[in-house]
């Protein structure tokens, strides 16, 4: 069965190019995001991992990591990331888990047989800290991911899990965000939203975001 949001994110034990990883535990109380590679020495993949180097220090400080999961051999991988580092001019700085027995791959429904019974689809888990699945995003094996609408879902979590607020369309970090509709007590708003908002219609309130100053 799929997983569906806020359900608890599978734990494994599965070794990678780090170490042996148990999820919940290498998790720990930060985010995570758990992203799936059809196979390794591929193009797409191999530009979507250096990206993810590259953007280490964004996931850092979002308090986020980082975790590929590939159906090759730990060896493999290991070969592979000395491709990464040298095609993508970057060093590849988080674990990737070998999956060769389609443990984590099943656990988790990145096999689609009828795209392919072989190869994951390239799956997004986003898993915040109390390792529940907040997010996912699946696309193609043939169409490579948008790193920075990753980084831009995170956001909007971290953000909508702290304030009652929502994020509209194409909203980036920074911009103006939604009230919550079940938001109504006139004193509790001036108390949440000290800089005001702009009601244009009573269920479409426009506030700055919140945690700016």
């Amino acid at each position: 069965m799929a997983l569906r949001l806020g359900d608890i994110a599978p734990d494994f034990v599965q070794q990678s190019t780090a170490g042996e990883i148990k999820l919940h535990e290498w998790l720990g109380e930060g985010w995570g995001v758990l992203f799936s590679h059809p196979k390794d020495f591929t193009p797409v993949c191999t530009t979507e991992l250096g990206a993810t180097a590259k953007l280490a220090e964004e996931f850092k400080r979002r308090n986020v990591k980082v975790l590929a999961v590939s159906v090759d051999p730990l060896e493999s991988h290991q070969k592979w990331v000395g491709d990464i580092n040298e095609t993508q001019h970057t060093t590849v700085n988080f674990p990737i888990l070998a999956d060769p027995d389609r443990k984590v791959s099943d656990l988790y429904d990145m096999i689609h047989p009828n795209a392919n019974d072989t190869f994951t689809v390239r799956s997004v888990f986003f898993i915040d800290p109390k390792k529940k699945v907040r997010a996912t995003i699946t696309y193609p094996a043939s169409t490579g991911r948008n790193f920075d609408e990753i980084l831009r879902v995170i956001d909007s979590l971290q953000l909508t899990d702290h304030y009652s607020v929502a994020t509209p369309v194409n909203w980036k970090y920074g911009e103006d965000v939604i009230i919550v509709p079940a938001l109504q007590d006139p004193e509790v708003l001036k108390q949440k939203f000290p800089k005001g908002y702009t009601a244009v219609k009573p269920y479409l309130r426009i506030t700055p975001q919140p945690d700016l100053k």
